[in-house]
């Protein structure tokens, strides 16, 4: 009951924040801010943080934390084009998209439980090798390509109408639900609160921890490559500079949405709230004209006041 009443508290923070933002910017700039088209605009933007936000999740959870997605991202974009640019077909760009990302991913896990470095350093260190080989491959330009259908994932006025709203965001929130049922209803769910709550307690108990870890990096390499794919399908190049400072904003969507960067707390749900918060607040401080920078110094407040609410909480 108590932990019920803890994860309904969790949504309803980020809740809350959503809609004090949305009412805000709908006073400022009511007619292009309210508009049913904006809202199809922000659901798109929030896709690729979204999803990364996803994996992230589980990461954080686990008490650790991923500095290289936004490099992986660009990097999983770059392979897709430079594989469609090479005559192969979309399937195989987009398979090429995610192993790439898992690969990614697995490879910070195994550096983490093998050498024994934290987090914070090994994803910072493969946050360079990965955009420096997505700029090897893409000889330091956009890679070019015809989409196919991995264009039409990210129009906002999708084909066939019905669908309202872009694939990409049907497909964000059917993935999202799926690794929500995976995080509260099945062992290796249990195992990731384990190892995030306490993680000696956790391998006296018999969790085998280093596994947990590799598979909570390989799901948000996964989710990595996934974006890159649909950030791909999103621009239709490859370009190697994109999602540059992304992990910031996945890490404060993560944050906003209860989860703690000492691991043990988190939730799905409230990680999308998040992405979506994140993406309200850039697209009304656009209609309103609010400076780029602002927007940045904005996001640095707002990750260090969850921070500093996710501490008060703990004790």
């Amino acid at each position: 009951m108590k932990e019920r009443l803890r994860a309904s508290l969790d949504v309803a923070g980020p809740l809350l924040g959503l809609l004090v933002v949305i009412v805000l910017f709908g006073v400022l700039a009511p007619d292009r801010f309210l508009s049913a088209y904006n809202l199809k605009t922000v659901l798109t933007q929030t896709v690729i943080v979204g999803l990364g936000a996803v994996g992230m999740t589980y990461v954080m959870i686990a008490g650790g934390i991923d500095l290289s997605i936004g490099s992986v991202i660009a990097l999983a974009s770059v392979v897709t084009a430079v594989l469609l640019r090479d005559g192969h077909g979309p399937l195989v760009a987009l398979a090429g998209g995610v192993a790439t990302g898992a690969a990614a991913g697995a490879l910070n896990g195994l550096l983490v439980t093998r050498l024994g470095i934290v987090p914070f350093i090994v994803t910072l260190g493969t946050m360079g090798v990965a955009r420096g080989v997505a700029k090897w491959l893409a000889d330091e330009q956009t890679v070019r390509a015809d989409a196919g259908w991995l264009g039409g994932l990210m129009t906002k006025t999708p084909d066939p109408a019905w669908l309202l709203l872009a694939k990409g965001v049907w497909i964000a929130l059917g993935l999202a639900a799926l690794m929500t049922l995976v995080l509260r209803r099945t062992v290796l769910g249990v195992h990731v609160f384990a190892v995030g709550s306490n993680e000696a307690t956790a391998r006296l108990c018999g969790v085998p921890v280093e596994r947990v870890k590799l598979a909570v990096y390989t799901i948000a390499g996964v989710f990595a490559g996934l974006a890159g794919v649909l950030q791909f399908g999103r621009l239709t190049v490859g370009d190697p500079t994109t999602a540059i400072g992304l992990e910031l904003d996945v890490i404060a969507a993560v944050v906003i949405g209860g989860a703690s960067l000492s691991g043990g707390r988190g939730s799905i749900t409230g990680a999308l709230l998040g992405a979506f918060f994140m993406s309200v607040l850039a697209n009304g401080c656009t209609l309103t004209g609010v400076p780029t920078y602002v927007q940045q110094i904005l996001v640095g407040v707002i990750i260090v006041t969850a921070v500093a609410l996710d501490r008060l909480r703990r004790r």
